[in-house]
C-alpha cells in the first residue's frame, strides 16, 4: 500500500538517482530531517584549507653581476679611523690635565712640587751625618788587600789601621766617596796601637770633625762608615755596647796590639777597618779595627754584633806623634805583669825601679785589682787600659799586697823606647 508519505528505515536499500540541483530543498541539505527519504543522497565534500607551502630556496644566477663591497669597507675604515683619532685625542687631554704629559714631550711625574719638609734632611739627623762625614772617608786600596780610613787634614793626612798598610809598597792609593782617586805614601806606622797615618796626593780635602771618647755612654747612637767586603761608601748604624773593653789583639809571628775599645754593634766588617765610628754629632769617636766573630778562618769571619773601635782620644794622640816625630810613644807604668793567669787582678812579676810604678810604692807581687775605677781581671787588661791615657797622666790604682788592700796615685810615663 501507498500513500504520499512512506518510511523506510535508513538500513533500507538504497535510492538511486541524483536530485533535482535546481531544486533549494536538496542542493545542500543533505543532513536535514525534513527531506524527502527517497530522494537520492548526494556527499558535498568542502574544499581543502588552503595551506602556506614554503618554496624552495631560489638560487642565485652565477653569472648575474654582483654587488661591489668598497663603499662598506670604505665606510668601516673611515668610521675606525674617526673612533681613534676621537679616543687618542681624549685620552692626551685627560693625561695632560693629570699631569702626566706635559705639552713638550713625555713627562713622568709631577713637576715643580716642594720637597716635603719630613724628606729634608736636617744635619743632626743620621742621614744628615752620613752625608756630611762620606766625602772625608777614603777606600784604601793595597795589593791584596781593601780597608778605609778618614781624612783628619785638609793637605791630605789619613789615620787608618796599621793592619791596613802593613806591607804596603808603591802601590797604595785611595778612592774617595764621589769615585775620585789619589796615590798615597805611608807616614808612620804604630803596631801596638794599630794605628797609622799615611799622605794623600791631594789638597783642599775636608777633614772630618774629632770628637772626645772619654764623653760617650753606652748606649749612644754612631755610625760605621767603610768599605766592608769592597762596598765602598758604606754606612751602618748602632749603639756604644760597652766602654774600655780590654783588646789583644795580633797575627802569629807580629806585634800584639792593646787597647781598651769602644764595642758597637753596628754592623762592621773587613773592610772597615781604619774606618771611622762617629756620634750623633757628626764627630769620629774611634776607628774601627777588630770584631768578634765565631768564624775559624778570615773568609768565614762576619759581622755578629761585636766589633771594636780603638778610642779617638788615643789614635789622634798617636798620630800627630807619628805626624810630627815619624814615630808614637807608648804609655807605660813601669812594671811588668803576668798574662793569662786569673787571680783576680793584674799580678806584677817586676817592677822597673826608676819607673812609674815604684814610684808610687808599687812593688813585685803586688796584685792591682782597679785602675781609675776600671775592673781588672788579668795583666792583658792593666797594659790595655794603661794605653789608653796620655804620658803624663795621674791615675788611681787598688792593689792587694798579701792579705791588705791599699791604692796608690800613678804618674804614667812614656816608653823610653
Amino acid at each position: 500500500m501507498t500513500d504520499g508519505w512512506n518510511w523506510r528505515r535508513p538500513s533500507g536499500p538504497a535510492v538511486t538517482g541524483a536530485p533535482d540541483p535546481a531544486s533549494p530543498w536538496w542542493s545542500d541539505a543533505m543532513a536535514d530531517p525534513w527531506r524527502d527519504p527517497y530522494a537520492p543522497t548526494a556527499v558535498h565534500v568542502p574544499a581543502p584549507p588552503i595551506v602556506d607551502v614554503p618554496q624552495p630556496e631560489s638560487v642565485p644566477n652565477p653569472d648575474a653581476p654582483r654587488r661591489s663591497l668598497a663603499p662598506i669597507l670604505a665606510i668601516c675604515l673611515v668610521t675606525a679611523l674617526l673612533a681613534g683619532g676621537l679616543g687618542g685625542t681624549l685620552g692626551f687631554v685627560f693625561a695632560v690635565r693629570g699631569g702626566y704629559v706635559g705639552s713638550a714631550g713625555a713627562q713622568i711625574g709631577a713637576t715643580d712640587q716642594p720637597v716635603p719638609e719630613s724628606l729634608q734632611r736636617a744635619p743632626e739627623t743620621l742621614a744628615g751625618v752620613a752625608e756630611r762625614v762620606l766625602p772625608s772617608v777614603v777606600t784604601v786600596r793595597v795589593t791584596g788587600a781593601i780597608g778605609s780610613g778618614f781624612v783628619v787634614s785638609a793637605d791630605g793626612y789619613v789615620i787608618t789601621n796599621d793592619h791596613v798598610v802593613e806591607g804596603a809598597g808603591d802601590t797604595l792609593s785611595v778612592s774617595f766617596s764621589d769615585g775620585a782617586t789619589a796615590s798615597a805614601r805611608v807616614v808612620g806606622r804604630d803596631p801596638e796601637s794599630d794605628i797609622a797615618v799615611i799622605k794623600v796626593a791631594k789638597s783642599g780635602l775636608t777633614p772630618v770633625a774629632l770628637g772626645d771618647s772619654d764623653t760617650i755612654a753606652v748606649g749612644d747612637p754612631v755610625l760605621a762608615f767603610g768599605s766592608p767586603l769592597a762596598l765602598v761608601n758604606t754606612v751602618t748604624s748602632g749603639i756604644v755596647s760597652a766602654l774600655d773593653r780590654p783588646i789583644e789583639a795580633g797575627e802569629a809571628g807580629g806585634a800584639t796590639r792593646y787597647y781598651a775599645a769602644i764595642q758597637t754593634d753596628a754592623a762592621v766588617n773587613q773592610g772597615n777597618s781604619g774606618g771611622p765610628l762617629v756620634s750623633a754629632a757628626g764627630q769620629v769617636v774611634g776607628v774601627n779595627s777588630v770584631i768578634r766573630s765565631v768564624g775559624s778562618t778570615d773568609t768565614e769571619a762576619g759581622n755578629i754584633g761585636l766589633a771594636f773601635a780603638i778610642p779617638i782620644n788615643q789614635a789622634k794622640r798617636v798620630a800627630k806623634d807619628i805626624i810630627d816625630t815619624g814615630k808614637a810613644r807608648r804609655t807605660v807604668i813601669g812594671a811588668e805583669v803576668v798574662t793569662g793567669e786569673t787571680a783576680g787582678g793584674a799580678r806584677l812579676r817586676a817592677v822597673e825601679p826608676a819607673g812609674p810604678a815604684a814610684a808610687a810604692g808599687l812593688k813585685s807581687g803586688d796584685v792591682l785589682t782597679r785602675i781609675d775605677g776600671h775592673v781588672l781581671e788579668d795583666g792583658t787588661d792593666l797594659i790595655a787600659l794603661v794605653r789608653k791615657y796620655a804620658p803624663g797622666a795621674v791615675v788611681t790604682v787598688d792593689y792587694r799586697r798579701g792579705t791588705k788592700a791599699a791604692s796608690a796615685s800613678v804618674t804614667l810615663a812614656a816608653d823610653t823606647n
